[in-house]
């Protein structure tokens, strides 16, 4: 099993309240699955998908990738496999507006240090903005393109250390139905040629409808699950 969590539970204090996020999430995720998350707002998905993607630690229960429980890992040994093992595709894009597609496409390789040389690095990059459908947009910046533009390139970051896993956090939700057609798209290609697990939450019902299997959450907690 490439992902199973364990019994996980999410609480936050907001003030002198104490929310619970999530309440007792168990789920095995196979290598190479599509898994679609869906619920209303306030539902626990996004929390759900931080821990999944390592940017956020369970209060209670266990995570595991890979056979390794992720609450034994030290801190480095965390952003080593969130670098190696996992792409995170943010609602918002979250690309830095002083780098132009080019930059914020290379950068994790950058950080990750292990990557090649400056000229593997270029031709992979190059490669994966092409594929986008950005290759006329390389040296554009973040504030010259649209949304839809953004997202994909948001995208080709997301796959540039070749990740085991890709998290979308509501991916679609910002873009209008052509430009979200398109990204969806995208990252049903990556996930059947390159064998990817992917995982997004989602309110798209075109999403639902090819996703292998959907996670409908209530209340922090699964409500049930649909196998397709």
């Amino acid at each position: 099993m490439l992902i199973a969590l364990k019994d996980i539970y999410k609480t936050y204090p907001m003030g002198t309240v104490t929310v619970n996020a999530l309440k007792g999430i168990s789920l095995d995720i196979e290598k190479g699955a599509f898994i679609a998350v869906a619920g209303a707002s306030g539902s626990g998905k996004t929390t759900l998908m931080n821990i999944i993607g390592l940017i956020d630690k369970p209060t209670s229960g266990a995570l595991l990738i890979n056979g390794k429980e992720t609450g034994a890992l030290s801190r480095g040994e965390i952003v080593r496999m969130r670098q190696k093992t996992i792409g995170f595709i943010f609602q918002s894009f979250n690309l830095l507006p002083v780098l132009d597609v080019f930059e914020n496409v290379e950068l994790p390789m950058i950080i990750r240090k292990d990557s090649g040389s400056k000229a593997e690095r270029r031709e992979w990059v190059e490669s994966l903005v092409e594929e986008v459908g950005l290759a006329d947009r390389m040296r554009h910046m973040p504030a010259e393109l649209s949304g839809g533009e953004q997202q994909r390139v948001a995208i080709a970051r997301a796959l540039v250390n070749r990740p085991h896993i890709i998290i979308a956090d509501e991916p679609t939700a910002n873009l209008d139905s052509e430009n979200g057609r398109r990204v969806l798209e995208l990252l049903r290609k990556v996930q059947k040629n390159e064998g990817t697990t992917l995982i997004i939450s989602t309110h798209d019902s075109d999403i639902w409808k090819i996703a292998q299997t959907i996670v409908h959450l209530r209340d922090g907690a699964i409500a049930s699950e649909e196998r397709h």
